[in-house]
């Protein structure tokens, strides 16, 4: 991420966990409950929360054509909650009694018998069947075939300065499908997609740092420019490398060896592999292997002008790049979606799961929960949940906006960072000092002043919020019952009397001013493609750091898979030496670096722009002693790792 040229994150609009699944969330109850009349079984959460009587534009045309998808909840919908439930959580008899992928699709998957129901009724509804799979069926047809199938009007709503389609009633499905329908989606026509959680350059434009840098921190003062919080500060980092990176999270003698790391994001990088090698050979990783690096590619891209292809392919290479430098011997499965839209990355995911890809699943891309419908959270759900019995857990970034009211106007977490079935990861700022030693960390949120135009003074200081680690108290899922007597009561219920989920649930480094090197090819001003490394950050950095921090603890578990990881995160939470708490004022001063910026991005030819960045300001949210939501429980100290350790 560049926090001096914000791009938009790419995006998953889909799911809040359901709010049906609510109270019961970790135990899980299925989308289609009990039926509102006799003849027909209601899908809750299928109607979209802004498609209200007051938006309300009237019926939508008969002739106006529909893509939907049918999601199949499968035979036993609230027995696969309980069992990942069950595996994960390291006080029951079943925890980690994992499943293969071909025992999980018996015992949890949709029956030929349910298949068959599904699609005759989609049939005699006069919609079209366009595709089948163990996890959906996709129709395509008229407003009037959809509204007849799903026993809805669709109307065209006002939702913002746009209109678009949705059901004016919940959808329904016949209720001799009850159990067989977990929900439907595309009823609604508004766009449902993710951005990637940073602000990449793309590499058709190259970007590059000016210095003077830091190579670790407070290695340069800023000693001609002027003081912050009474004191100089130092450069900003160059960009910190494995080596620092290990140290600061206590990876010891573990590299992830044998163990199997899957990213997901859309489209891919044409030089990835290119790239990842020359980055290791000129950062001191170690090699790749032969074999060591796949690609899980889909047969065509979609959308590729509207989601921006090209700005995605630097959050790949920053991934992989990260994986590696933390884990340098783990296993990484690039599985790039064939669009930003959450149909999409849901079926990247689903490829993980139904082969078994890998056992951990880095995700940096999301949306924010305003966005989200409950009818793509109840697919989510599934598809985190058939993970978590098989054994694979899911970490996504939490945003890089802390409370999104700079952003949208509105507090709220992304999503699906806001999942109860996931690992939120969180951001912070860190220090890595001289001889690879772990000096303190901050929670990530950055205030920007320029350098007045006598040099003597920062303009406005401590100037502006540009970003920070995503966070806060969901509005839609939840509290979970792993965050209960570790999540303060007052986050618990920000927004519900009855507690919802807090994001995020762990944390590592995020802010740009103290970030990751990188090395990516792009094209340069004249023409040639090159390589080229430049600092990045954004929690994209954050949850692959965790991925591979989990990779190492994989390793010393003795390749014994983590599952879903939160009820062992807590579970550990207050034990000695396993979390750094992270605070907003560790050093007891203010904490700021200095920052030179070339104008354009690239070279001196046009200026240098001078600012200082104040570290441990994230808009409303705080990094304070125990858990919050900024940090989590907090980042992986020297014993997180060791923690794992058989005994």
């Amino acid at each position: 991420m560049r926090s001096n040229r914000a791009k938009v994150r790419a995006g998953v609009s889909m799911a809040a966990t359901l709010p049906m699944i609510a109270g019961a969330l970790a135990l899980g109850i299925p989308a289609a409950q009990a039926a509102d009349s006799p003849a027909r079984d209601v899908l809750k959460g299928s109607r979209p929360l802004w498609a209200t009587a007051k938006a309300d534009k009237g019926a939508a045309s008969n002739s106006a054509q529909v893509k939907a998808r049918v999601y199949l909840a499968g035979k036993d919908a609230a027995g696969l909650a309980a069992y990942a439930k069950a595996v994960s959580d390291p006080s029951s008899p079943l925890y980690g009694k994992f499943l293969s992928a071909k025992k999980a699709e018996s015992r949890f998957g949709a029956t030929k018998a349910q298949v068959s129901a599904v699609k005759s009724w989609l049939k005699s509804s006069g919609l079209e069947i366009t595709e089948v799979t163990a996890h959906y069926v996709t129709v395509s047809g008229d407003v009037a075939a959809a509204e007849k199938a799903f026993g809805t009007q669709l109307h065209n709503f006002a939702k913002g300065s746009k209109t678009y389609r949705a059901p004016a009633q919940t959808a329904s499905v016949p209720a001799g499908l009850r159990g067989a329908v977990l929900t439907v989606t595309g009823l609604d026509n508004a766009p449902h997609k993710s951005s990637h959680h940073d602000q990449l350059p793309p590499p058709d434009a190259v970007f590059k740092n000016a210095g003077p840098f830091s190579s670790y921190y407070g290695s340069n003062t800023a000693s001609t420019l002027p003081d912050a919080y009474g004191h100089k500060i130092p450069y900003a980092i160059k960009g910190y490398t494995g080596k620092q990176l290990r140290a600061a999270y206590g990876a010891g003698s573990y590299t992830g060896k044998h163990v199997r790391v899957a990213i997901t994001d859309a489209y891919a990088s044409p030089t990835i592999a290119f790239d990842a090698g020359k980055y290791a050979q000129k950062n001191g990783d170690a090699a790749w292997k032969t074999g060591q690096l796949h690609q899980v590619l889909p047969k065509n891209y979609t959308k590729t002008e509207e989601c921006g292809a090209a700005g995605w392919y630097g959050e790949e290479t920053l991934d992989v790049e990260a994986v590696h430098a933390v884990a340098p011997n783990a296993d990484v499965t690039y599985v790039g979606a064939a669009s930003c839209y959450d149909d999409d990355l849901l079926d990247s995911l689903s490829k993980i799961v139904d082969n078994h890809l890998a056992d951990i699943v880095s995700n940096s891309w999301g949306d924010i929960e305003a966005n989200q419908t409950p009818d793509l959270a109840a697919a989510y759900d599934q598809v985190f949940q058939l993970g978590a019995v098989q054994g694979i857990g899911f970490y996504f970034s939490s945003g890089d906006n802390g409370d999104e009211v700079a952003n949208t106007g509105t507090k709220q977490v992304d999503t699906p960072a806001n999942s109860a079935w996931v690992t939120a990861v969180g951001g912070t700022s860190l220090a890595v000092g001289k001889g690879d030693k772990y000096q303190w960390e901050t929670g990530w949120g950055t205030e920007k002043a320029t350098l007045s135009a006598d040099g003597k003074s920062w303009d406005g200081f401590p100037g502006a919020y540009t970003s920070g680690a995503g966070g806060g108290t969901s509005k839609t899922v939840p509290q979970p019952y792993y965050q209960k007597n570790v999540v303060s009561k007052a986050l618990a219920t920000a927004n519900n009397a009855a507690g919802n989920r807090v994001v995020p649930d762990i944390a590592a480094i995020a802010d740009p001013n103290t970030g990751f090197l990188v090395g990516q090819t792009q094209t340069f001003p004249d023409g040639s493609e090159k390589y080229s490394q430049y600092r990045i950050g954004g929690t994209s950095l954050a949850a692959p750091v965790i991925a591979a921090v989990q990779a190492l603890a994989q390793e010393a578990r003795g390749g014994k898979a983590l599952g879903f990881a939160n009820p062992a995160i807590y579970a550990k939470y207050g034990k000695k030496g396993v979390f750094h708490d992270v605070t907003d004022n560790p050093t007891g001063s203010g904490l700021a670096v200095a920052r030179m910026d070339f104008a354009n991005g690239f070279d001196a030819a046009d200026g240098l722009l001078t600012s200082v960045r104040s570290l441990g300001k994230d808009s409303s949210l705080s990094a304070v002693k125990g858990y919050d939501d900024v940090t989590g429980v907090g980042s992986p100290a020297n014993g997180y790792v060791q923690s794992y350790r058989k005994h």
